[in-house]
Formats: structure tokens, C-alpha cells, sequence
């Protein structure tokens, strides 16, 4: 068997394989937004901005000071996580209890001024970021030549997303996560520190976002409109999967990049639209999304 449907099969899966790295970005991606909409009850719009941060992070300390990929996995998580620990502090803790329209906006303008820093540092035609050593080359699977860092993208991006799932869903610290977004005073009386809590939760969910943007620098450009071209995607997908739903965004972040780069190879020209037609009709039919609760 050498075609599907009538395209050569190399052609075939390797479109099916880079629609699942852009999955595994979007499932990355809304799932940072799923924690902090759905622990904080904030639209975070800055959030492509932190996932441009992390690349760049990630590129400015191979270029200034030759931190290999390896640490920038840990460190640009921790430095824009500190980052997100001083916005929470700062400006959105003063927003809490009143429309989620205003962290919207404070969120979208924060988002603006980090991208218009860093084009007038960097310019818009992007920085190239060099894959591992110990990631290049291919594996040839017979049927395919599969690239090693992206099948890497793919595996970190499910073991990142499904950790983060369990932490929030079956231990304790997700259960005081939950509770204390429900019933702040109970909690607190119990000894939480919900404060604490609530920015390291914003804190974690700006650290997604720019682990999400080293894995990616090296396989797009780093550069300053890299957020903002992704971000209004994977609002679709968090609106898909359910507002607030951790595992919702995972699996439609996934299931979404699937699509797309099918879409690309049946029906090249709705790729750019298959995302938001999905996105129409799962509203018109289930509103809260395939895997939120109804009100």
C-alpha cells in the first residue's frame, strides 16, 4: 500500500506527524490557560506572550552565556514562572472578585508590551535555535522517517499534560488548589494559605507556557509574534474542550492538531479555519464544550 485515498503515504504521515507536534504545542498551551481559568477564573491573554518569553529565554542563554537546551528546559520555566509570580502580585490580585473582563484586558495589554519589547530588541524575523545533539538525525520506522526531536516534542508534551492532570485532580495539593478557589475563607481556616496559593498556581501555569516555548524554538523561529499567532488557536481549543477543563484541553489540543494537518492534505485550503468551524459547531451544540460541566 503506497497511497491513501490517493497521496503517497510518506506524504500522508508526515502531515499526520506534524499535526501532532502542533497538537502537542496546543495541548500544552490550553492547558496552561485551563489551569489558571479554571483555578483562578482568569482569561489569561498574556499567555502566548509567556510561551514567546520562554522561547526567547531559552535562545538568549544559548547565545549570551551557552546554556544548552537541557538546562533552558528548567530554567526558563523558572524564570518565567517568577515572572508570572510578580504579574499575579502586582496587577491581577487586585482584579479578583470583579468581572473576568478586566483580567482580560489587563492580560491582552501585558501581552502587547512584551511583544512590542522584544521587537524592538529582536526585529520580527525570528532567531534560529539549533536542535539537541542528542536529538537529531531521523529513525526510519519503515513506513516512515519519524525526526527525534519531534517525536520528543510529542512524548514530553503528553507527560508534562498528564502530569498536571494528576497533580490537580488526584492529590492533595490539587484538592486544596480546587477547594481554595471555591471557598477561599473555609480553606484558609484551616491552616492554607490560599494567597499562596492561587499565585503559585499562576505562577505554574505561565512556567507551562514557557516550557511549552523552549520545546518549540527549535523547530519554529523564536520570535516575538510567535505567541500571537498561536494564542487565538488555542483559546478555540480551551473553548472546545471546556472552560476550566484540564483534561478537556489535552485531548481536543491533541485531537485539534490531528485535524489540521489532515485538513492540509485533503483540503488544504481550510486548514486556517477547520479549528474555529469545529469550534461553531461544538457551541451550537454542547455550549460548556465537549468535556466542560453545564452550568
Amino acid at each position: 500500500m503506497t497511497e491513501i485515498f490517493g497521496i503517497p503515504i510518506q506524504a500522508f504521515l508526515g502531515q499526520l506527524m506534524l499535526g501532532l507536534v502542533n497538537g502537542a504545542f496546543y495541548a500544552m498551551l490550553s492547558l496552561g490557560l485551563a489551569v489558571i481559568f479554571g483555578l483562578l477564573d482568569i482569561v489569561n491573554f498574556a499567555h502566548g506572550a509567556l510561551y514567546m518569553v520562554g522561547a526567547f529565554a531559552a535562545w538568549i542563554m544559548l547565545d549570551k552565556w551557552g546554556v544548552n537546551y537541557w538546562f533552558a528546559l528548567i530554567l526558563a520555566p523558572l524564570v518565567v514562572g517568577a515572572l508570572g509570580v510578580v504579574i499575579e502580585r502586582t496587577m491581577l490580585k487586585r482584579l479578583y472578585g470583579l468581572d473576568p473582563l478586566y483580567g482580560l484586558l489587563l492580560t491582552f495589554g501585558l501581552s502587547l508590551i512584551l511583544e512590542g519589547i522584544f521587537r524592538d530588541q529582536y526585529g520580527v524575523s525570528g532567531q534560529s535555535y539549533s536542535v539537541p545533539e542528542a536529538l537529531t538525525g531521523a529513525t526510519n520506522l519503515g513506513f516512515m522517517v519519524l525526526p527525534n526531536y519531534r517525536a520528543w516534542v510529542v512524548l514530553a508534551s503528553i507527560v508534562v499534560c498528564l502530569g498536571t492532570w494528576f497533580l490537580i485532580e488526584r492529590t492533595r495539593l490539587g484538592a486544596y488548589l480546587r477547594a481554595g478557589t471555591e471557598n477561599a475563607k473555609l480553606v484558609q481556616a484551616f491552616g492554607v494559605n490560599v494567597p499562596m496559593l492561587v499565585m503559585l498556581t499562576y505562577g505554574a501555569g505561565a512556567a507551562l507556557a514557557a516550557l511549552a516555548g523552549v520545546l518549540a524554538a527549535p523547530v519554529y523561529q523564536v520570535a516575538p509574534q510567535m505567541g500571537s499567532n498561536l494564542i487565538i488557536i488555542v483559546f478555540a481549543v480551551v473553548v472546545i474542550g471546556g472552560m476550566g477543563s484540564i483534561i478537556g484541553s489535552v485531548i481536543t489540543g491533541l485531537g485539534l492538531g490531528i485535524i489540521e494537518g489532515l485538513t492540509k492534505v485533503f483540503y488544504p485550503e481550510a486548514s486556517n479555519i477547520v479549528v474555529f468551524v469545529i469550534m461553531a459547531i461544538v457551541l451550537m451544540v454542547r455550549p460548556a464544550g465537549l468535556f466542560g460541566k453545564e452550568a
